[in-house]
């Protein structure tokens, strides 16, 4: 039985339509834009990654806008596969993570329109440049710093969150034989302990059951990296015991980041803890783009915050992600420039909870519908499916 949502929810459903529709007619070219205002350029992972709020709402018109973004980075692939950072500038490359991206949105597409053979082509183009992407050959795939989501944060080596949509996109192409061996490798992805006191000094607790934000040879970040960690939850990466021992996790140092005033929102930043100048992994640059608190340097972004509601679903924590479909209900309401009901800004600080980023932001309005429709169904569709079938054990 589907749960009745709040009258606030409802209404931020309806601007947040508002928003896509809005973003979906005014891009270049007849694409999206990635903002109403701030970015009129069609972002690949941003319009990609919004794929999920757009099958929850069944918008034709928005169903439409996103098989021209399939159809066109198709056509702006490279020879060898990658897909590019904008969906309309073949040139623009370099981004680890919008060619698993494109896979799981053409796999969600195809399930959507009942096409299964739709951009056959360009898929399995796309699936080669990712296998050539894994340095030791173990699935498990590498990427140069600020290539991901976050330009702004160095994540190096084996990144989670680029390997969790690596995952997930086998699973969704039926890859089994390399599924297993990315199983047996995920370990690598561990929290190993290497002596990060100024990592784990700063942590209310001493446990350690969530996925490192990188790890290459011996070397790991012991940050937590809430995108990442939500989407291993999601996509089953993470056993059904790991899953609610990460939740538990969040929520206690969520607390104690409350406690000591760098938290000021009921919903958990993006990274922590926060770099801090006198961290070894400070860089100079973060002093001006990057902070403690802000940006991808722990931020609260709208959409991680709507990954993490929806990985509350699929823990088995209905009520807490009720609680915080709330909390994002009223975190995407202020805006930082323009003049309108929900804001649906791109990213706010921690410590005072003031938007900071761009209004109208297509992915925080995508994502703020897929958590609601989440919590309406308690289901996740379409990694439903992909926990269903994971092979690992409920043994962790």
């Amino acid at each position: 039985m589907a749960r009745v949502l709040s009258a606030a929810v409802e209404e931020a459903k309806l601007a947040a339509l508002a928003v896509l529709l809005n973003n979906a007619r005014t891009g270049r070219g007849g694409l999206p834009r990635t903002a109403a205002w701030g970015y009129p350029e069609p972002y690949t992972r941003d319009l990609l990654i919004g794929a999920l709020g757009t099958f929850a709402t069944g918008n034709e018109e928005l169903v439409a806008s996103l098989r021209r973004v399939l159809e066109t980075l198709a056509a702006n692939q490279s020879p060898l596969g990658h897909i590019p950072s904008l969906v309309d500038v073949p040139s623009d490359r370099g981004a680890s993570d919008t060619t698993p991206l494109f896979l799981i949105a053409l796999a969600m597409y195809r399930k959507y329109s009942g096409d299964p053979s739709f951009l056959a082509e360009a898929g399995d183009k796309a699936h080669s440049w990712m296998c050539y992407r894994s340095p030791e050959d173990n699935v498990l795939v590498a990427q140069e710093p600020t290539s991901d989501w976050r330009d702004e944060q160095w994540v190096e080596g084996f990144g989670l969150f680029v390997n969790t949509l690596v995952y997930s996109y086998l699973k969704l192409r039926g890859e089994a034989d390399r599924i297993r061996t990315f199983e047996q490798y995920l370990g690598r992805l561990d929290v190993k302990g290497t002596g990060q006191d100024y990592v784990h000094g700063r942590l209310h607790s001493a446990d350690r059951p969530y996925y490192a934000l990188w790890a290459y040879k011996v070397t790991n970040s012991e940050r937590f990296d809430l995108l990442g960690n939500s989407w291993a939850i999601l996509s089953g990466m993470a056993s059904p015991a790991r899953a609610r021992k990460i939740v538990a996790w969040v929520e206690a140092e969520c607390r104690a980041l409350g406690e000591q005033g760098q938290l000021s929102v009921a919903l958990p930043p993006c990274l922590f803890p926060y770099v801090l100048p006198e961290d070894p992994d400070w860089r100079p640059r973060y002093q001006r783009y990057n902070p403690p608190g802000c940006y991808h340097n722990g931020g609260i972004w709208p959409f991680v915050c709507g990954f993490y509601v929806s990985a509350l679903v699929a823990a088995g924590h209905s009520e807490l992600a009720g609680e915080k479909l709330l909390a994002l209900t009223e975190l995407v309401r202020p805006a930082r420039v323009a003049k309108v009901t929900f804001g649906f800004n791109e990213w706010f600080s921690a410590q005072d909870g003031a938007p900071r980023g761009q209004d109208w932001q297509s992915w925080s309005a995508a994502m703020f519908l897929y958590a609601a429709d989440c919590v309406a169904k308690n289901a996740t569709p379409f990694f439903d499916e992909l926990r269903g079938s994971s092979g690992l054990a409920d043994a962790e």
